[in-house]
């Protein structure tokens, strides 16, 4: 069917789908973009054997029930996992036009905020079900029990300060989100940087040897020296507690061309010689509340939200985070940031 030449033009210069419907529910003009959508050419064919999703279908006799609009959720097969809400509007005479606009990113956004209000309610009622366990028995049972008082509350301090990090992890993820599109605009010294960090760390009494290893004359970027800090200090501390008694090292290298950047880049790198990550986990471990070993990850004091910090910062200084392990072969975390 020839489409009417007064909506082809009108429908090639819309930035969306869209597609116009007769009084008898067929096809008559389509842009490109609905082609690609549908991956099929729907001019000729009856609406529902082109879209076939009920919901769909309704809007057009909502619309020519005397609404001005309707507007449906639309699920593409072609391309899975993408969201539309399509509105319908009357043309008159019984036509009507649907543009499909992707509400995938907002979709999307949603789920995240679902799953981060689900994530931070199951972290935060794990130990206040403890507490009030603990008070309440310390109430009853166990008033007068001395010994079960300074159990109890050892027990008690570690949950509320478990507490503690999560909530001040959640501050400082709200901070380096609400700074993540401001570059800035610093000059840090990486080598005295990892110097510091290593000396403080060795200084905190651990069994670990800490090794340093500086191999280039250029050693500053441009960054947030605290930033940078924070990142440091989160994979040197992840090292520490997941690979006991096994040598860390701290190197500094480059400039290297990295793919990532698209360009010179200095690189870190912290290594360490423990039981490493199964490749599965590697992709997935910036998430947040994302734990390899959760009943591990919590006795150890870990919020899970370590690495997305992490990956945020990295984000902010247009630099990348690599991670490379196997298991029984240690682990190798990189960080690439733009060379000067």
């Amino acid at each position: 069917m020839t489409p009417a030449p007064t909506f082809q033009p009108l429908l090639d210069a819309l930035p969306y789908a869209a597609l116009v419907v007769d009084a008898k529910d067929r096809v008559i003009a389509t842009n490109d973009a609905a082609t690609q959508l549908l991956g099929w050419q729907a001019q000729g064919l009856l609406l529902v054997n082109v879209l076939r999703q009920p919901d769909v279908i309704a809007t057009l006799d909502a619309v020519r029930g005397g609404a001005d609009q309707s507007t449906a959720r639309y699920l593409s097969r072609k391309s899975e996992g993408r969201v539309f809400d399509v509105v319908a509007r009357p043309l008159g005479a019984g036509q009507v036009v649907l543009s499909f606009v992707d509400v995938t990113a907002v979709e999307e956004a949603g789920q995240i905020r679902r799953d981060f209000v689900a994530n931070v309610s199951h972290e935060l009622r794990t130990p206040l079900t403890a507490l009030i366990g603990f008070i309440e028995t310390l109430q009853g049972p166990a008033k007068g029990d001395a010994k079960a008082h300074e159990r109890f509350l050892g027990i008690m301090l570690d949950e509320a300060t478990r507490m503690t990090r999560l909530v001040d992890d959640l501050l400082s993820l709200s901070r380096v989100e609400s700074t993540e599109r401001t570059r800035p605009s610093g000059l840090v010294n990486l080598a005295e940087l990892m110097g510091t960090l290593k000396e403080y760390y060795e200084s905190q009494g651990n069994d670990h040897t800490i090794q340093l290893d500086v191999q280039t004359a250029q050693t500053s970027t441009v960054g947030d020296v605290d930033q940078l800090r924070q990142v440091l200090s989160n994979l040197i501390e992840n090292a520490l507690k997941y690979a006991p008694d096994t040598p860390v090292t701290l190197r500094l290298e480059g400039p290297v061309y990295a793919r990532e950047l698209r360009g010179e880049a200095l690189k870190l790198t912290v290594m360490d010689q423990g039981p490493g990550i199964d490749p599965i986990h590697i992709p997935r471990l910036t998430e947040r509340f994302y734990r390899i070993d959760t009943h591990r990850s919590r006795a150890m004091g870990g919020t899970g939200l370590g690495l997305a910090i992490v990956k945020h910062i990295l984000t902010r200084h247009r630099g990348a985070l690599k991670i490379k392990s196997a298991l029984g072969q240690g682990s190798s975390f990189s960080i690439l940031l733009p060379a000067i």
